[in-house]
């Protein structure tokens, strides 16, 4: 199953996928270090850093390629288990960050994770779809239906 991704604006990213768990635990997966750091870099190893707090800060560094790739962001709501907002910011790309808000729903044991990014500019949006990110998000989600599996 890959995610679908949609530009319903100028400045606004909308990525769906399922999942063949429970939302209480696509919701953890995606909230606890102990979890975060299996799947979200795409499977490759990650470091963790994660103050799941409102106003809590985060940095997830992926080890891929002989290279890290540093991410961070701020905690801005939190509404468990049905989803939170988080700040996002690529390290290398400073002051270009995104609103991330995540929706968890459940159906019939299934979760749908639906994240709206939010973009301060039409070419921060769109550098953002340039830069590999449906591919990335579709490996990683490919991850975390494995590590599912395994938690399962």
């Amino acid at each position: 199953m890959s995610i679908t991704v949609q530009t319903p604006d100028d400045t606004t990213i909308v990525m769906s996928r399922t999942f063949d768990a429970p939302r209480d635990l696509v919701f953890a997966c995606h909230t606890q270090p102990e979890h975060i750091r299996h799947w979200w870099g795409r499977g490759n190893p990650l470091d963790v850093t994660l103050d799941f707090q409102v106003g809590g800060k985060w940095r997830f560094v992926e080890h891929a390629d002989g290279q890290e790739h540093a991410f961070r962001g701020e905690v801005k709501a939190i509404d468990a288990p049905n989803g939170f907002t988080w700040t996002f910011e690529y390290e290398p790309m400073p002051g270009h960050i995104l609103t991330e808000n995540y929706v968890f729903t459940e159906d019939g044991g299934r979760t749908t994770v639906t994240s709206t990014s939010t973009f301060d500019s039409k070419d921060d949006r769109d550098g953002m779809l340039q830069s590999g990110m449906e591919s990335g998000a579709n490996e990683s989600y490919e991850a975390l239906d494995a590590y599912l599996l395994k938690l399962s």
